[in-house]
């Protein structure tokens, strides 16, 4: 009948009609594949595999949820849970809590001020009872008439006229129906599936012949019985069916029994993979780099200060590792300025020593020459050649690096992400090191490590970090690594000072720079990272730069930035190490390997849009002579809760390893590991901070079983991690 409208009305109706028919498509289409579903559980009890009777588009928007298979599906658990196994009286429930009502429709009408809604009213014994639909559908409208009996679940509270839900999940039911005889667990999903679609198939494959098979115990009975873990049936089965007389307060704070063992399971998991790679490794062969101490002599007592015991303690740690015929796997962390730089290079003399090159990559290019120029200084004058590689590089200078570094001249070879790229060929790669390495992808150091491997062994790696990695971290995500540690400064390194003052106060911070600098010291300005947008970034440095050329007239000002091209920022940075630019306005590129002990200021703007370890990181770049530093921390007001509990922890702790935890605490796991996890998952249900017992369990069980139940190993990997199992290759 539509067809036969005015065009001026077809207009007005079409983009309706078309949202008419393809909703009800997406029911149709809904509808079919639960048809098909139900159709393939009548036609074969022993259904064996629920999800290849789903068609292709639905399969798809699974596969974003992470359900791949059927024990995908199983492992798929809730969120939360709603209890509709208790039925309120309207005068009896409590406000602000989801409960479930019955009563009868004696009102339904749609409302179009003071906008369009669907108002219905129900009434029991004890009251009536309004619900509000901001959003509804025509067919709500014709199913929800005077006298029919719903259920209604949601949060009831008081409103203007009386008690209300707005949008609860509504049923029509008979007098009488009953009620839910468990929890109604609620499932991670997205667009175009249900909670519904979600229940059907988890219960599906649970019933399953196949689903028995899934949920087969592995683990030992001697651990189940150490650790008090219930059955791996038995608590899945539990988490999407819980009883009605659970305490929800349990499942949700996931304290529940059942609760413990999938969370030890997944540790358990991420353990065994980590300790099998360890394990794995000493079946790899590496050139055994033996201490021959004869560069590494010469240039410690070339070096103008003594190396702390912290770094005499780590280098014993490398060496060792080095003279072993298996590969080095081994990460060195250390606070800002704890000397990591020096250690690095005396790990690359003792591989040089034994006729092997090495290489030392860097995230940015301002990181990467600053190590270039130092092992200059410190090798050189060894008879040693050193090579620097760089993206910006022009081509003649660039071949003839190659050259030096394939025909092994080049001893070290110093660069960015340009060390990796395929036309560069290593002579005979021995060791190589990886600084800031949680700024690199898994992909990008894998292609350094393999430049030096043949049919018989592959290198040394070591891995340097300024981020200290919290303990819980360490144990877990970080697990397959040999970890060394320096923490202890070099004698004299007093901590930097550090100031929160109010953006208002502008004023009194450009006395402070203008004061120190003619005083004979040198200064920093970092420009915020404003939504990480290097345009909008190097704007807000330009305009900075030019507003405090206006300022300090009497200045010598620079300005570094990523953009500019190596040769402009070298320049910029030789001039202020060399004292000739008293100011250097700069964005977070010189957040690492910057060294300039005459530099004791620094003032970070909109410090409240930086990350703790940022911070930590820049203020780690003054007070390395013999003045103490000091970093003002420009904020702006309003401040979020986080943003105000960041400033807290950096005004309050100069310890990188305890900024570093509360880090994590503010962060959680995944923000914090960067790029070393790219492609690696994330723990679904375990929390590093809260179930640390079950962490340390799983550590002590993956060993176990790696030694006395290898296979149950490999199917407890296999059942949590699949083909995902060898995720860490460096």
């Amino acid at each position: 009948m539509w067809l036969h409208f005015p065009a001026v009305r077809w207009s007005r109706w079409r983009p309706y009609w078309f949202y008419l028919i393809k909703r009800d498509r997406t029911r149709l289409q809904g509808g079919r594949i639960i048809k098909k579903i139900s159709q393939a559980a009548h036609l074969n009890t022993s259904l064996r595999n629920p999800l290849s009777c789903i068609d292709p588009p639905f399969r798809q928007k699974l596969a974003k949820l992470g359900i791949r298979s059927e024990l995908d599906l199983i492992l798929h658990l809730p969120l939360r849970y709603e209890d509709e196994t208790k039925l309120y009286s309207i005068r009896g429930a409590p406000e602000s809590k989801a409960v479930l009502i019955e009563g009868v429709i004696i009102h339904c009408e749609i409302m179009t001020r003071p906008r369009r809604q669907l108002i219905c009213r129900i009434e029991d014994a004890t009251g009536v009872l309004s619900l509000r639909f901001l959003h509804f559908y025509p067919n709500q409208v014709k199913s929800y008439t005077i006298g029919t009996r719903l259920r209604v679940f949601g949060e009831v509270r008081s409103s203007f006229f009386g008690m209300e839900m707005i949008h609860p999940r509504c049923r029509i039911v008979h007098e009488g129906a009953s009620l839910a005889d468990a929890l109604t667990p609620v499932y991670p999903t997205t667009l175009g599936i249900t909670q519904r679609n979600l229940t059907k198939l988890i219960q599906q494959v649970l019933q399953s012949d196949q689903g028995a098979d899934y949920l087969a115990e592995i683990l030992p009975e001697a651990v189940l019985s150490k650790y008090r873990l219930p059955g791996f049936k038995e608590s899945i089965n539990f988490l999407h069916h819980p009883p009605s007389e659970t305490a929800l307060a349990q499942l949700e704070s996931r304290t529940h029994p059942a609760w413990q063992r999938i969370k030890f399971d997944e540790l358990l998991a991420q353990q065994l993979s980590l300790r099998m790679h360890y394990r794995q490794r000493r079946n790899y062969q590496a050139p055994a780099l033996h201490q021959k101490g004869s560069l590494t002599k010469t240039l410690r007592n070339a070096l103008p200060f003594a190396l702390t015991s912290a770094q005499e303690k780590v280098l014993v740690e490398i060496s060792r590792d080095l003279s072993t015929s298996h590969p080095m796997q081994r990460l060195l962390q250390g606070d800002v300025g704890s000397g990591k730089t020096i250690v690095a290079a005396l790990a690359a003399l003792q591989a040089i020593e034994n006729g092997y090159q090495v290489a030392i990559m860097a995230p940015t290019e301002i990181l990467a020459e600053q190590h270039y120029q130092k092992f200059l200084i410190w090798l050189v004058p060894l008879g040693i050649k050193v090579a620097w590689l760089s993206g910006s590089q022009r081509k003649k200078e660039r071949e003839h690096e190659l050259t030096e570094i394939a025909g092994g001249h080049a001893m070290l070879a110093v660069g960015t992400h340009a060390l990796f790229q395929e036309q560069v060929q290593f002579h005979r790669l021995g060791l190589v090191i990886v600084d800031e390495q949680h700024r690199f992808g898994v992909h990008q150091r894998l292609a350094l490590r393999y430049k030096g491997t043949d049919a018989n062994w592959i290198p040394h790696q070591l891995m340097m970090s300024a981020t200290p990695i919290p303990r819980t971290l360490s144990m877990s995500y970080y697990a397959d690594l040999d970890v060394s540690v320096i923490d202890q400064l070099p004698p004299g390194r007093l901590p930097a000072i550090t100031k929160l003052i109010d953006e208002g106060r502008r004023n009194e911070v450009i006395a402070r720079v203008r004061e120190a600098c003619h005083a004979g010291k040198q200064a920093y300005w970092v420009c915020p990272l404003i939504e990480e947008s290097e345009v909008l970034q190097l704007k807000t440095a330009v305009e900075t730069y030019e507003q405090l050329g206006r300022i300090f007239p009497d200045l010598k000002i620079g300005l570094v930035h990523g953009q500019l091209k190596v040769k402009d920022k070298s320049a910029v940075m030789t001039a202020f190490g060399v004292g000739e630019i008293q100011l250097l306005v700069a964005t977070t590129v010189i957040e690492v390997g910057v060294d300039v002990p005459n530099a004791s200021l620094m003032v970070i703007e909109h410090a409240e849009r930086m990350g703790l370890s940022q911070l930590h990181q820049l203020r780690g770049r003054i007070g390395r002579g013999n003045d103490e530093g000091v970093c003002v921390l420009l904020y702006q007001k309003p401040l979020s809760q986080i943003a105000r509990e960041r400033l807290r922890i950096i005004f309050e702790h100069n310890d990188g390893f305890e900024i570093a935890r509360q880090d994590l605490n503010l962060r959680g796991p995944g923000e914090f590991l960067g790029t070393r996890q790219s492609g690696v998952p994330l723990l679904r249900f375990a929390d590093l901070q809260r179930d640390m017992d079950l962490l340390e369990a799983a550590r002590v069980t993956a060993d176990y079983m790696l030694n006395n139940f290898p296979e149950n190993a490999q199917c407890h990997l296999q059942r949590w991690l699949g083909d995902r199992k060898d995720y860490l290759r460096v």
